[in-house]
């Protein structure tokens, strides 16, 4: 371990300020000298590295300004620049001293560590802005860093403002230029506490180290940088748990690594600030900065490493960051009957079909007054042919977005309130019911099958009908016999063109809308649970046999991750989040037909602590035997891996019954909505679903990422990427029955995250072409193999053919039949002719 030894770090002798008053007495620069020789005759046989002052900004302003630093004296700014300025001139005394009579054969070499904050201007694009910023820095960092790593002189921006700036002679610049081997750097919340210090110009602060590492490498001629302090805080009661700084010391390292990776920032060290817990100079014991814990209450005052230690080891032991990914990208592809989907949330049913002009019976003039418009004439009646599924402009539409995309599998929603307005069968709308089944059967004609939600609540539109909301909606278990009577109807209008049905998008973030309490979000939930099983009842017991399809439900499926990997609690909240987000549906389903034992036992045990007044419902012994077993396959809408701490919340709200925080890794790759790019989550949930439920049939219903782009949605493309490939090692490595993909989603809407491959106006993206590629190569092929339909999938189309084509074949029929009587009317007369001629 080489020693990186600094001579001054704010300890000034007291006998030196009482008799000379500090720094601000020049008499300083030849005592700081003289105490700096001392140390090289005792110590630079073994010191390579020195460091003559620690921060002079902090010295200068909070010593001699704003008082809270030691000496604390509250000068006036005069005093603050007059300290700067011997401090720069007794560090230049000390280097050419050092390199006068010590380098030639101690060989170390010296600097000064300056510290500075970083401030990115409110407007990008507004040049005033932009040199506000450039001011604010040059005031900070350029008014020690210029003179030492420059041209010796002070940023012409403070000689401007400031006419009281003491000033270098000639002599002086060339003496202090240059008088650095190395340029030491600080940044942390010293720089930025309190703010009203730092030169911000009404611009805003920010952490972004690598931002700052390229001012400098741009400032001051590329130098070689040692990160001399960096680091956070946490508060005084946080003893080794301080999750937090892991993932600040996280974000500067990362930042650190992207500097000297991606803008050739020569940067050759980086320290951790601090070792131990101390005395936080202004901030005293209220906040601890080291990566080991002090019990300063115990007789020992033993050292505990805290998780910042571990990880910050880790980041040593591996010399950065290795990716998640357990294994390397896989070269292979899923079986030939795999579905590609495309996804849409509830198609909004034209309600009048859009093409008047083949079924209005009515005849027109056009522009008969040269207003333009069409006048109907009275008392004339046309003939008409009847509706077809043309007449919807819409259906088009969707049909070409469709053929686009290259999907095999066509995912949306219905809408409950437009199909049966009043709630009941008392008011069944045939025209919206004859849309949807236009939209599935014309989607046939392009081998795009149709996976149908029944129903599709979001926060913002509960999609339940009138009656039915006014009645208490998911809160009264009329509600469930309702959707079972919905189910039943839909599965008889449109049972024979699909194949696969989805009963309830995502129940499990229903709690968004009945969150008035825990009790209002576990009753709702227990009557969609209820709802679910009995659509998917009536289904097996009615139409499973004739129509031959499947059924099941579609939950939220995030991956949950410890934000903190050295704590157990963290685990055992990232399993707790699992059971409460997954399992509260699941587990009823596919595995006891009750609720997860761990969502009983921690409710109880909350209970009992009186934090919680929740109550989870009970399932009788017929319930649990009617819900159990009512899937025919695991569907899963899944988007992002979320990072859980275990944080104890009182009140009775379903958020705070499972006591866990999220905690936001600000060096992961995210979406405008926050949504962080986990790959490797999506293959650890699916794993986690065959572990925890069997091996069961797997359809990922919804999965993609918001893109703020128009033009190049690259994020998109990277996202579609690496989450297939993680799909594929589940599929191909862990044995996961997966049997579809399908992304999130066609369209997007108006002021809304951007997750469509197409706009709202219907104009296609980049990532259109790269997911056909995903969908016509199978996955990710070693070579240019490619499926090619089998007997029966040739056959299967064969008879899809047939079943959309029966009027026309019909008619070829007839028209074939006639001409064969035809013929043989013929034949028969010529016959008859000859035999008279003879």
């Amino acid at each position: 371990i080489d020693p990186v030894v600094t001579l001054y770090h704010w300890d000034l002798p007291l006998m030196l300020q009482e008799k000379y008053g500090g720094w601000r007495n020049e008499s300083i620069i030849d005592i700081f000298n003289d105490y700096a020789t001392f140390c090289f005759q005792t110590f630079g046989d073994r010191v390579k590295y020195w460091i003559t002052i620690h921060n002079p900004y902090l010295v200068a302003w909070h010593g001699y300004g704003t008082g809270i630093h030691a000496p604390g004296e509250r000068g006036k700014i005069t005093t603050v620049y007059s300290v700067g300025h011997n401090l720069i001139k007794a560090h230049a005394k000390v280097w050419h001293n050092y390199k006068e009579h010590f380098q030639p054969y101690q060989k170390g070499m010296m600097s000064i560590v300056l510290g500075s904050h970083w401030i990115e201007p409110n407007k990008l694009e507004d040049e005033l802005d932009i040199s506000k910023c450039q001011k604010s820095m040059e005031r900070v960092l350029g008014w020690f860093a210029k003179p030492i790593h420059g041209d010796g002189d002070y940023p012409e921006e403070l000689k401007n403002e400031f006419s009281f700036l003491p000033r270098f002679t000639e002599d002086e610049k060339n003496y202090i230029k240059g008088t650095a081997d190395f340029f030491a750097f600080s940044f942390g919340p010293n720089n930025f506490k309190p703010p009203n210090t730092l030169q911000k110009m009404g611009q805003n602060l920010s952490l972004n180290l690598r931002e700052v590492l390229n001012w400098i490498k741009l400032e001051y001629n590329s130098p070689r940088i040692l990160i001399a302090e960096n680091g956070w805080f946490t508060d005084n009661h946080v003893k080794t748990d301080d999750t937090t700084a892991i993932y600040m010391m996280k974000n500067f390292i990362n930042k650190v690594l992207q500097a000297i990776k991606y803008d050739d920032v020569d940067v050759f060290g980086y320290t951790a600030w601090s070792l131990l817990d101390g005395f936080e100079w202004q901030h005293a014991y209220n906040i601890r900065r080291g990566l080991f814990y002090v019990d300063f209450k115990s007789e020992k005052k033993e050292r505990i490493p805290k998780s910042s230690a571990l990880y910050y080891k880790q980041i040593i032991q591996e010399n950065g960051f290795f990716p998640r990914e357990s294994t390397p990208s896989l070269q292979a592809q899923f079986s030939c009957d795999f579905s590609w989907g495309i996804t849409e949330s509830v198609l909004k049913a034209e309600l009048v079909a859009s093409s008047p002009q083949f079924c209005d019976s009515s005849l027109y003039l056009w522009n008969v007054t040269g207003d333009g418009l069409l006048h109907k004439v009275e008392g004339v009646k046309l003939k008409t042919r009847p509706a077809q599924c043309t007449d919807f402009v819409s259906i088009k539409k969707q049909l070409d977005l469709l053929e686009k995309l290259k999907v095999t599998h066509y995912r949306f929603a219905l809408d409950w309130s437009l199909i049966l307005p009043n709630g009941d069968l008392s008011v069944v709308n045939r025209q919206v019911l004859r849309y949807y089944r236009c939209v599935i059967s014309e989607a046939l004609k392009l081998n795009v099958q149709s996976m149908v939600t029944l129903y599709y609540p979001t926060h913002t539109y509960l999609g339940l009908p009138g009656p039915l909301l006014q009645a208490g909606g998911w809160l009264n278990q009329s509600t469930a016999y309702a959707f079972q009577d919905y189910a039943a109807l839909c599965f008889r209008e449109l049972g024979d063109l699909v194949k696969l049905w989805i009963t309830i998008n995502e129940p499990n973030q229903l709690s968004n809308v009945y969150n008035r309490s825990s009790n209002d979000t576990y009753r709702a939930a227990h009557n969609l649970l209820i709802a679910h099983a009995m659509a998917w009842r009536v289904y097996d017991e009615q139409f499973r046999s004739f129509q031959d399809g499947k059924v099941s439900l579609s939950l939220h499926s995030d991956w949950a991750e410890p934000a903190n990997p050295y704590f157990e609690s963290h685990s055992k909240a990232a399993d707790r989040f699992l059971q409460f987000e997954i399992g509260w549906f699941a587990n009823p389903i596919f595995k006891t037909g009750d609720y997860p034992a761990t969502m009983r036992e921690y409710i109880g045990f909350k209970n009992r602590k009186g934090l919680s007044y929740a109550l989870l419902p009970s399932f009788t012994s017929e319930e649990k035997q009617f819900v159990k077993g009512t899937a025919d396959f695991y569907a899963l809408n899944h988007f992002t891996t979320r990072f859980v701490i275990h944080e104890p919340q009182n009140g009775s709200q379903y958020e705070f019954d499972r006591d866990i925080q999220f905690l936001q890794d600000i060096t992961c790759l995210s979406s405008p909505s926050r949504l962080a790019v986990v790959p490797w989550g999506m293959r650890r949930v699916l794993r986690w679903i065959k572990k925890t439920y069997g091996d069961i049939d797997i359809y990922i219903t919804a999965n993609g990422i918001d893109d703020p782009s128009l033009d190049n949605d690259e994020l998109r493309n990277y996202y579609l990427g690496k989450y297939v490939q993680e799909v594929l090692k589940a599929y191909y490595i862990d044995k996961v029955k997966i049997k579809g993909y399908y992304a999130f989603k066609m369209t997007e809407e108006k002021s809304k995250p951007r997750f469509g491959f197409f706009t709202s106006d219907s104009k296609g993206k980049p990532s259109i072409k790269f997911y056909n590629t995903l969908i016509s190569n199978n996955g990710f092929p070693a070579n240019s193999s490619v499926c090619s339909p089998s007997n029966q999938e040739k056959q299967c189309s064969f008879c899809l053919f047939i079943s959309q084509k029966k009027p026309l074949i019909f008619f070829v029929c007839c028209l074939f039949s006639t001409l064969i009587l035809l013929l043989t009317i013929i034949f028969f007369h010529k016959r008859k002719r000859r035999k008279r001629y003879k």
